[in-house]
C-alpha cells in the first residue's frame, strides 16, 4: 500500500499536466477545418465532395458520398497538427436513404502508413448510424494522438447507399520530440558522480519500424543497472540494485512488455520504481514485478544515456544495437529530457545526429487478408542482364502459406517460394514430376519483419533470407520469368498447382531492382490485385495478453489463437476447466475407490490442483492431506524463552487448504501429547507454557474439541483427568509419564501450522507430541439445495467476475414444461440458461456480438421429476452446454468479437428480474465461476423458496453407487444402474466373467440416433458450431485377474485404422497402446514393470484428454503422460474383451497379445457410456453384442480372496520350513492348507451361484414393477444408451446421488 500511494503520488506531479488536459479533451476539432483538409478515395460528384462531411451540415448533397463503383471507399480528416482524440461521431447524408451502419477507424501521422484502432477486447468494428440524421458517437476506450483518421465504411443502408458526416472530439498537446538516427543518443550528466534514487518514474513515447535498440540505459560502479530497450519488438527492462549474483553474471534476465512495437506507431511507456518494487507499462499492458538484489536504491554513476549506448567498450557493459526512431516527451523523474536538449542545457550532451523532428521514413505496407484468395499480380521490366532478382519484406504469424510464384520458359516451369512448417521452401518445378528444391532451416513465423532476397541472375538460383547465409539450388541454364510475377496467392486460372495463399504484410517490394509503387497499385495503375488492404499492416498479436489460463501455452495464427493446456491440470479451448474431481467426495460418486487422487477444490478456479488421500471404506469419505512431520517428537531443554518450535508443511498450499476446509461439512487433526514434567498451562496464573498455531498464524491454546474458547485438554472436556483438579493431565506435573491426547475440530482453525513447547527444561522434563494429518470429510456443495414453490420467486445473488470466461454448473428436478434456471444482465449484454420446452435446456448469451443460442435436446422429457445435470460454458473462444449424458453441443465465438462479458445486475437463480417465467421445482449444487453459492441459507430468508430439496434422492447419502442414477417412486426410490458397470439393487454389485483362451466379447457401435444430430440455433450468424480434436476424450476402467502373459485385455477399433490396446506384455507388466495417426508409430505406455500376471485382483482407470493421459492401477500408481497427437477416434467400430479375431493393423507385439486371448476373469469393465460384460449379460442375441467362446459369469472378488488365501498359506509354508519341526508335520499342514483352501473356493462358487439365482430372481421382479410404474426401465434404457457412444468425462458427473 506505501508502494502504491508513492507511485499514484510521483504520478500525479509528473502527470498532472495531462490529467487536466485529458480532463477538457472533448472540443470538435472537425468544424473549422478547411476542404483541403478533407479527402476520400472518390465521390458521387462534386456536391457529394469529402469536405461536405461536417457534422450537422448541409453543404451540398448534405454529405460525402463515393461511387458506386468504389470497391474500397474511405473518408479522410488531416487535423493540420497532432491531436488527442477522444471520441468520434458520425451521421448519415442529409434528408436521404444513404448512412453507414459500421466502419473501421484508421490513424496516422503522416497520411502514408496508416494503423487501425482496435477497442480494449480487440474489436475494430465501430457502430455507425441506423437513420441519416441522427448522431452517434463512439468514446475511445483508449486516446489516440494522431494528425490524421481515416473512416472506413464496413456496412450500410442496404436500402440506400454510403453516406457520411463525421465529427472527431479532442484537444491538442505539447509535444517535445527527438530523432535518433541509430548512430546518435542524448547523455543526461548529472551534478555529482553518482545518482541513487530510492524511486524512479520513467515515461516517454517512442515509434520505430526497427525490432532492435537501446531507448535508455545507466549503470553504476557497485553493479546497479536499468537497461530499457527493444528486443524482436518486444520492449525488455534490465533492472539490478546491488545484486551481486548477477553483476558478474552474462545471463541477465529481463521483463518483457509489450509486441509488435517496431509498426512505426507510437507507444507509450511508463516505468514507476519505489524501493524494491516497479512497475513497467507500454500501451495498455503492465507487469509489475520485485527486483532482486541487496538494495532499495538504483545507484548510476556520471549519466543516464537515452537512444544508445555511446561507449560500447565501457567495461561491464554488454553490447546492444542503438535505437532508430523518434521519441517524444521523455521525462526522467520530472525532468523533461528532450527540453533540454532541444535548449542546449548543459546537463545534456548530445552524441551523433539527434534532430528535433520527427521524420523517420514511412514504410508503406499492404495486408494480404485471406489465404484463400488474396494475391498481388505484377508485371515488371524485364532484366537487361536475363534472368530476375525479386526483394521483398513480409511478416506473419502462420506457419504455411505462398509467397512467390513465378512461371518460367520454357513452359511448364515454374518457381514458387513458401512459407512450410514456418520454414521458408523454394522449389523449381520442372516438366513431369521433376523438381529441384531447397530448404531455409530458419523461423519466419513469428510475427517479426523478414527480408527475403531471390535471385536468378547467375546459374545458381541464391535465396536470402534476413543476414543468414544464402541457400541455392543449381541449374544448368539462364531461368527467364513468363508473366507476371505473384505475391501471397495466385488465381486459380493462372496457377496449375494452387497453394494455401498467405496472410500476412507485406513491402519493399523491389522486381529487377525496380521498387513496385503499392500505391499505384491500389489506383489500378500497376498490376492487378484482390483481398488487399494498402497502407496499413492489420497484424495483431492475440497472444497479449494471453488469455489461455491456468498457465497454458499460447499460440497462434494470422486469424486465430489455440491454448496447449499439457501439463496444466486443466482442458478445453482456453484450459479453463478442471481435469479433476473437487473433491473426495466427487470422486467416490464416479465409482472409485480408496488411493491417492488430485483434487482440484476451486474447480476452474485459480488454486490449481493438489494431491490427497481418499479413504473411502467407511460410510464416510474421508480426505487426508499430510505434513512434514510424520514421525513422534521428542523434545527437551526448551523454555518460553528459547521454545522448541516446529512449523507444519502440508502437501497443499495454505489457500487450497482453506479450500478444502471450508467445503467439508467437518475436518479434524489429533493432537497426541505425551509429558513427564511438561506442563501446558502454568499453575499459578493459568497463562499457556505451550501452544500452536492456527491456518492465520493465530495463537491457540485449547488441546481438544471444538469449543476454541475453553482453554482445556479433552480429559477436561470428558471429566476423565488424573488430576481433577487440572484441565489437562500433563499439568498436574507428575514424574510418570501421561498423556494428552485431543482431536481439535474447529474447522475454521484447521489445519494446524505450528506448535510451540516451552516446558521442558527441567530435571527430569521431557514431552513427545505428534500431530496427525488433517482429515475432512463431506461436500457441502454437493447437496446444497433449493425449492422453488413459486413461479415469482427467485434468489439473488451478487454478480459473478465472469469477463472472459464463466462456466456454470448445477442439477436440477421439476415436473414444470419450463422455467428461467439463472439469469443475469448488463446494459446490453446477458447470460441466461433455462429450461424452454419439456426436453429442451437453452444457453444463450450476449457479450456485444448479438444473443447467440445453445439448445440441448433430450429424447425424453427432462421435467420428469428426476434430477438433471447442466454445465454451460462461455469463452473467448467458444460456448458449450451439456446436460446429462447428451452429446456436448458447440458454438464458436467469432474470430474478432467483442471478449468481455459485461454484466452489472444481481445474478438471478429460479427465476428472471422481470418475476417471469420463474422456474418451479429444485436446485442444487449450484457453482459459477468455481464459486459454490449457497441455496441453503438464502431460501431460508426468501419467500416462495425453501431450503433443501424433498425426496429419497435429494439426500447426502449415496443410495446408489458407481453412477447408480437414483430415480424418485411414490413410495420410494429405484437405482438406475444402466450407466454403471455394476449391477444389483443399489448398483454395488460386481458384474465379472471369466474367459478362457479362445473367449471373447466385442460391441460394435452403430450410428448416434438422430435426436443426438439436433443443431443448436443461433441468433447470431457469426456463431458458428464446431467441433475440435482438443475434444478428444475416453474414459476406461476395468479390473482383472490372470496369471497368463502375455494377454490381450481390451481393444477399441476404429474404421480409419486407428486403434487403442490394453495388453499384458510377455514379462506381466502393462501397456497401453494409442495408435491415433496412422501414419505415425503409436504411442506406447508401461506404467508399471512388475508383473501383474500374479493371481491378484488389479483395478486400472484410464482417463484421455486431448493428448494428455492420465493412468491409475489400483490405490498407489498414478501416472501421467503426454501423446503424441490429440486426435479424436473417429468413427469407433468395435470394442473387444479377449481374444481378437478380426485382423487388424496391430505392432507385431500387440498381434501376439492378441492371438493368445485373455485366461482369466474381467469385472466391471467400462468405456466411456458401454458397460461391456452387462451388455454381454443382459442382451445376448442382441445385434450389437458378439460372444465367442465359453464365457462364465463369475465374481473376480471372490476369486481374488480365495487366490490371496491360497497365496498366503503359501508364503507361510517357507518360513514354517525354517522351525525346528518334522518333515510330516509340515506335510500334514500343506495337506490341511490345501483341504481348507479347496473347500472355501468351492463355498464361494456355490454361494456365487445362489446369488446369481437370486439376483436374476430379483431383477425380473424388479423388471416388472418398474414396467407397472414407470414405462421407461432402466434397461430399456440401457439399451438406449448404449448408442450414445460420443459421451465425454463430465457425462460421468450426472448422477451424483
Amino acid at each position: 500500500m506505501f508502494f502504491l500511494l508513492h507511485m499514484v503520488s510521483l504520478y500525479s506531479v509528473f502527470s498532472g499536466a495531462s490529467a487536466a488536459t485529458h480532463y477538457n479533451c472533448n472540443g470538435p476539432l472537425v468544424s473549422t477545418l478547411p476542404h483541403s483538409s478533407f479527402q476520400s478515395s472518390s465521390q458521387s460528384s462534386v456536391s457529394y465532395a469529402a469536405y461536405n462531411a461536417k457534422l450537422n451540415r448541409r453543404d451540398g448533397a448534405g454529405g460525402w458520398s463515393p461511387m458506386v463503383t468504389d470497391q474500397e471507399p474511405w473518408l479522410q480528416v488531416d487535423l493540420r497538427e497532432q491531436m488527442e482524440v477522444t471520441t468520434v461521431a458520425t451521421q448519415g447524408r442529409y434528408d436521404s436513404w444513404d448512412w453507414i451502419s459500421s466502419y473501421l477507424l484508421l490513424y496516422s501521422d503522416t497520411g502514408r502508413a496508416w494503423k487501425q484502432y482496435r477497442h480494449e477486447d480487440g474489436v475494430a468494428r465501430f457502430v455507425g448510424n441506423v437513420n441519416s440524421e441522427a448522431v452517434v458517437q463512439n468514446k475511445l476506450s483508449y486516446s489516440v494522438r494522431t494528425r490524421f483518421l481515416r473512416f472506413v465504411p464496413i456496412n450500410w443502408n442496404p436500402s440506400g447507399w454510403m453516406g457520411l458526416r463525421v465529427e472527431v472530439y479532442g484537444c491538442s498537446y505539447k509535444s517535445y520530440v527527438a530523432d535518433f538516427d541509430g548512430r546518435s543518443s542524448l547523455l543526461y550528466r548529472f551534478n555529482q558522480k553518482s545518482m541513487s534514487t530510492v524511486k524512479d518514474v520513467i515515461s516517454l513515447r517512442f515509434k520505430s519500424h526497427q525490432a532492435e535498440g537501446v531507448l535508455l540505459h545507466g549503470e553504476g560502479q557497485r553493479g546497479d543497472y536499468i537497461t530499457l530497450e527493444l528486443h524482436r519488438g518486444r520492449l525488455d527492462l534490465y533492472l539490478n540494485l546491488d545484486d551481486s549474483r548477477l553483476r558478474f553474471s552474462s545471463r541477465r534476465v529481463a521483463v518483457t512488455v509489450g509486441s509488435l512495437l517496431d509498426d512505426q506507431h507510437w507507444h507509450s511507456v511508463h516505468v514507476e520504481r519505489f524501493n524494491k518494487q516497479v512497475n513497467l507499462t507500454v500501451d495498455s499492458h503492465s507487469q509489475h514485478f520485485q527486483t532482486k538484489g541487496e538494495g532499495h536504491s538504483l545507484e548510476v554513476d556520471y549519466e543516464l544515456s537515452f537512444g544508445g549506448i555511446p561507449l560500447p567498450g565501457k567495461p561491464g557493459t554488454f553490447l546492444r544495437k542503438n535505437f532508430h526512431g523518434c521519441m517524444e516527451n521523455l521525462y526522467y523523474n520530472g525532468i523533461n529530457i528532450i527540453d533540454l536538449a532541444k535548449r542546449r542545457k548543459p546537463q545534456i550532451h548530445s552524441v551523433g545526429n539527434v534532430t528535433f523532428s520527427c521524420s523517420q521514413p514511412q514504410l508503406v505496407a499492404c495486408t494480404f487478408l485471406s489465404s484463400s484468395s488474396s494475391f498481388l499480380s505484377l508485371l515488371p521490366a524485364a532484366s537487361a542482364t536475363g534472368g530476375f532478382s525479386v526483394r521483398f519484406q513480409f511478416r506473419t504469424w502462420n506457419t504455411n502459406g505462398l509467397l512467390l510464384s513465378v512461371q518460367l520458359n520454357p513452359e511448364p516451369q515454374r518457381l514458387e517460394l513458401l512459407i512450410s512448417n514456418s520454414r521458408l521452401h523454394l522449389t523449381l518445378h520442372s516438366s513431369g514430376q521433376l523438381k529441384s528444391e531447397v530448404f531455409v532451416d530458419y523461423r519466419v513465423s513469428d510475427g517479426l519483419w523478414h527480408s527475403v532476397s531471390l535471385d536468378t541472375r547467375n546459374l545458381p538460383i541464391t535465396l536470402t533470407v534476413d543476414s543468414e547465409p544464402s541457400s541455392m539450388i543449381e541449374v544448368w541454364e539462364q531461368l527467364e520469368s513468363r508473366g507476371n510475377f505473384y505475391f501471397g496467392g495466385c488465381p486459380t486460372l493462372d496457377c496449375r498447382y494452387p497453394s494455401p495463399g498467405f496472410q500476412g504484410c507485406m513491402r519493399l517490394i523491389f522486381i529487377n531492382s525496380q521498387p513496385m509503387n503499392l500505391s499505384h497499385v491500389q489506383q489500378g495503375l500497376l498490376g492487378n490485385y484482390n483481398e488487399l488492404r494498402f497502407d496499413t499492416c492489420t497484424i495483431r498479436d492475440r497472444c497479449l495478453p494471453n488469455l489461455c489460463e491456468h498457465g497454458g501455452r499460447c499460440s497462434q495464427s494470422w486469424s486465430s489463437f489455440s491454448c496447449d493446456c499439457s501439463g496444466t491440470g486443466y482442458s478445453g479451448a482456453t484450459c479453463h476447466n478442471s481435469i479433476y474431481e473437487s473433491s473426495c467426495e466427487a470422486y467416490k460418486l464416479i465409482g472409485s475407490s480408496s488411493g491417492f487422487y488430485s483434487i482440484d477444490p476451486d474447480g476452474s478456479g485459480p488454486l490449481g490442483p493438489t494431491q490427497v488421500y481418499c479413504n473411502m471404506t467407511d460410510e464416510k469419505v474421508w480426505t487426508l492431506l499430510t505434513h512434514n512431520s510424520t514421525a513422534p517428537v521428542t523434545v527437551q531443554g526448551s523454555s518460553l524463552q528459547r521454545p522448541h518450535i516446529m512449523k507444519f508443511n502440508y502437501s497443499a498450499l495454505a489457500e487450497q487448504l482453506h479450500a478444502i476446509v471450508s467445503r467439508s461439512e467437518q475436518c479434524q487433526q489429533e493432537v497426541v501429547y505425551n509429558c513427564r514434567k511438561s506442563r501446558l498451562f502454568n499453575t499459578k496464573d493459568g497463562s499457556p507454557l505451550s501452544w500452536w498455531l492456527d491456518r492465520e498464524g493465530e495463537r491457540r491454546s485449547y488441546w481438544g474439541g471444538f469449543l476454541p474458547g475453553v482453554q482445556q485438554c479433552s480429559c477436561s472436556l470428558e471429566e476423565n483427568c488424573m488430576d481433577m483438579n487440572y484441565f489437562c493431565n500433563c499439568d498436574a506435573d507428575t514424574e510418570a509419564w501421561a498423556n494428552d491426547t485431543g482431536i481439535l475440530s474447529y474447522k475454521d482453525h484447521l489445519p494446524v501450522s505450528q506448535i510451540v513447547i516451552g516446558d521442558t527444561n527441567r530435571t527430569g522434563s521431557q514431552a513427545v507430541y505428534h500431530v496427525g494429518p488433517l482429515r475432512c470429510y463431506g461436500d457441502k456443495s454437493v447437496w446444497n439445495a433449493a425449492t422453488f414453490y413459486q413461479e415469482s420467486s427467485y434468489l439473488y445473488f451478487p454478480t459473478p467476475q465472469a469477463e472472459l470466461a464463466s462456466d456454470i454448473s448445477f442439477y436440477f428436478k421439476t415436473s414444470a414444461p419450463s422455467g428461467v434456471f439463472l439469469e443475469n444482465l448488463g446494459l446490453k449484454d446477458f447470460i441466461r440458461v433455462e429450461l424452454s420446452s419439456p426436453s429442451v435446456v437453452t444457453f444463450s448469451f450476449d457479450v456485444g456480438n448479438g444473443p447467440a443460442v445453445l439448445s440441448v435436446k433430450s429424447h425424453l422429457p427432462l421435467n420428469d421429476r428426476q434430477w438433471h445435470h447442466v454445465r454451460a460454458e462461455r469463452n473467448v473462444k467458444e460456448a458449450s452446454l451439456q446436460v446429462d449424458q447428451l452429446p456436448l453441443r458447440f458454438l464458436e465465438a467469432p474470430a474478432d468479437g467483442h471478449l468481455h462479458l459485461r454484466l452489472s445486475s444481481q445474478l438471478f437463480v429460479g427465476g428472471t428480474a422481470s418475476q417471469q417465467k420463474g422456474f418451479l421445482g429444485c436446485i442444487r449444487s449450484l457453482t459459477v465461476n468455481s464459486v459454490n453459492f449457497d441455496l441453503e441459507e438464502r431460501a431460508r430468508m426468501t419467500p416462495g423458496v425453501s431450503s433443501g430439496c424433498p425426496g429419497y434422492c435429494s439426500g447426502s447419502s449415496s443410495l446408489c453407487h458407481n453412477r447408480g442414477r437414483c430415480i424418485e417412486k411414490s413410495n420410494g426410490y429405484v437405482c438406475d444402474c444402466s450407466q454403471s458397470a455394476y449391477g444389483g439393487t443399489t448398483c454395488n454389485q460386481e458384474v465379472s466373467v471369466s474367459f478362457d483362451r479362445e473367449s471373447s466379447v466385442t460391441y460394435t457401435f452403430q450410428e448416434p440416433f438422430s435426436v443426438m444430430q439436433n443443431k443448436s440455433s443461433q441468433a447470431s450468424s457469426v456463431s458458428v458450431e464446431s467441433s475440435s480434436s482438443s475434444r478428444a476424450r475416453e474414459d476406461m476402467a476395468f479390473s482383472f485377474i490372470t496369471s497368463q502373459s502375455p494377454a490381450m485385455l481390451l481393444t477399441v477399433s476404429t474404421f480409419s485404422q486407428q486403434y487403442i490396446t490394453v495388453i499384458l506384455a510377455r514379462n506381466g507388466s502393462l501397456q497401453i497402446w494409442y495408435h491415433l495417426q496412422t501414419d505415425r508409430s503409436p504411442d506406447v505406455f508401461s506404467p508399471i514393470v512388475s508383473s501383474l500376471a500374479d493371481g491378484q485382483l488389479h483395478h486400472v482407470r484410464i482417463h484421455r484428454v486431448g493428448k494428455n493421459l492420465y493412468v491409475q492401477i489400483d490405490q498407489d500408481i498414478h501416472r501421467k503422460y503426454t501423446l503424441s497427437s490429440d486426435a479424436e477416434l473417429i468413427l469407433i467400430r468395435t470394442l473387444t474383451l479377449g481374444k481378437v479375431i478380426r485382423e487388424e493393423n496391430f505392432n507385431e507385439e500387440v498381434t501376439q497379445a492378441a492371438s493368445k486371448g485373455f485366461i482369466g476373469c474381467l469385472s466391471s469393465v467400462q468405456f466411456n457410456h458401454v458397460a461391456l460384460l452387462k451388455a454381454a449379460l443382459m442382451n445376448q442375441g442382441s445385434s450389437l453384442v458378439t460372444i465367442r467362446g465359453p464365457l462364465v459369469q463369475s465374481n473376480c472378488g471372490a476369486l481374488a480372496d480365495s487366490s490371496s488365501h491360497t497365496l498366503q498359506d503359501q508364503g507361510a509354508t517357507p518360513n514354517k520350513e525354517k522351525e525346528p519341526r518334522g518333515h510330516d508335520t509340515q506335510k500334514d499342514l500343506a495337506v490341511i492348507a490345501g483341504v481348507v483352501t479347496a473347500v472355501v473356493f468351492i463355498a464361494v462358487c456355490a454361494l456365487a451361484v445362489m446369488t446369481r439365482l437370486l439376483y436374476q430372481r430379483r431383477q425380473a421382479q424388479r423388471s416388472n414393477s418398474i414396467k407397472e410404474e414407470h414405462r421407461h426401465s432402466m434397461y430399456t434404457d440401457y439399451r438406449t444408451e448404449l448408442h450414445l457412444h460420443n459421451s465425454v468425462r463430465d457425462n460421468m458427473k450426472e448422477y451424483y446421488i
